[in-house]
């Protein structure tokens, strides 16, 4: 197991800053996803920490040792790439040992069976990579990652290629072999439910820089931004303009459509916010919290309905069992408890924070 630590990480192409100023401590033991869109800079980011590319500033430690400048076969760290990378004219079990190639026979057998048998391969040794499935073939790349008991495993997008049935029966996998070897794993996605239910932490990176970094619960239910609180969730969570404004003694985020009650006044108001609230948190009916808007369109999800709102300039998603009994061109309001309301600077784009003093409601970036 292995502590990473990567310490104002930067890698320019040019005049791009593919990665900008990153810093990340990854715990020893802990699953930790980088998440975000294509072209964000997640990929780099991990190839940095394998050393397969150079940074152009910054430092990465592993176990508080500069490994910034060391070559690959150096760090003691095992990457699971996203095309599997396997040897097509080798057999299960000589591919997974590849990394033992210089290890005595006897030796090298043992591990390739005792990590065959870690991830239920034991059956398909002597087979070649064309006759595997892309399940089979993701495992023995990672038995092959496994094999050389490294101190982390780096792995980029290895599920892309699955098909989704198959994509969430390797994530169970994925996870459960985590919890037994108690290894450290940093994982590259862009896919947010891969995130969510993986991983120990979430780092959620954007244009190469790092916007913000928390537990699966944290990122979800407290985005620290516009970005990440579009970009997590589905649907994500819609945002609408609104201004704080102090109305009857109360600090109110109001709008066309729009009125959300804050509290007591603590604030001058006459800010521009954006405000947002997730799908599952609204329902149809009026409330201390108001919407008003329009339906334009309905989605069967089977279970579930989803129903989109237009609310003044802007859309906001409420989805619950089905049937929602909602159909194209009403008119409803929609309400939620005043706590579940997310507000964001609509200058800045970060989380605006309210006070948890019930005698005053302030908020601040």
């Amino acid at each position: 197991m292995s502590r990473i630590q990567i310490e104002g990480l930067t890698r320019r192409f040019g005049d791009v800053a593919a990665v900008d100023g990153i810093s990340l401590d990854v715990a020893d033991g802990e699953f930790l996803v980088l998440l975000g869109p294509s072209g964000c800079g997640k990929s780099t980011l991990l190839r940095m920490i394998a050393g397969l590319t150079a940074p152009s500033g910054g430092r990465i430690l592993l176990d508080d040792r500069d490994i910034t400048a060391a070559a690959p076969r150096e760090r003691n760290l095992a990457m699971v790439f996203q095309s599997y990378a396997l040897y097509p004219h080798l057999t299960v079990a000589k591919n997974i040992g590849f990394p033992l190639r210089t290890r005595r026979r006897k030796d090298a057998d043992a591990k390739i069976a005792e990590v065959a048998a870690v991830l239920g391969l034991e059956q398909l040794l002597d087979r070649r990579p064309r006759a595997l499935s892309g399940g089979q073939r993701q495992r023995v790349a990672l038995g092959r990652a496994l094999v050389r008991d490294p101190g982390a495993f780096l792995l980029d997008e290895p599920l892309s290629n699955l098909d989704a049935t198959l994509r969430t029966a390797t994530r169970g996998e994925l996870s459960d072999l985590h919890r037994r070897l108690g290894s450290t794993f940093v994982y590259v996605t862009h896919d947010q439910i891969e995130a969510m239910t993986m991983a120990t932490r979430i780092a959620v990176l954007n244009g190469g820089r790092l916007e913000q970094v928390g537990t699966p619960e944290q990122v979800y239910d407290a985005p620290a931004s516009t970005f990440v609180a579009g970009f997590i969730g589905s649907p994500a969570i819609g945002l609408l303009a609104a201004q704080l404004r102090s109305a009857d003694g109360e600090l109110r985020a109001q709008g066309d459509g729009i009125d959300i009650p804050l509290g007591v006044l603590g604030d001058s108001g006459g800010r521009d916010v954006l405000v947002g609230v997730r799908p599952e948190h609204l329902r149809v009916g009026a409330g201390d919290t108001q919407l008003r808007g329009t339906v334009r369109h309905v989605e069967n999800l089977g279970g579930e309905e989803v129903a989109h709102v237009e609310i003044g300039a802007g859309r906001v998603a409420v989805r619950g069992p089905r049937p929602l009994c909602l159909a194209v061109g009403d008119h409803i309001t929609l309400t939620c408890e005043p706590d579940r309301v997310h507000l964001f600077s609509a200058t800045s784009g970060r989380r605006l924070v309210r006070t948890p003093d019930p005698d005053r409601a302030t908020v601040a970036v």
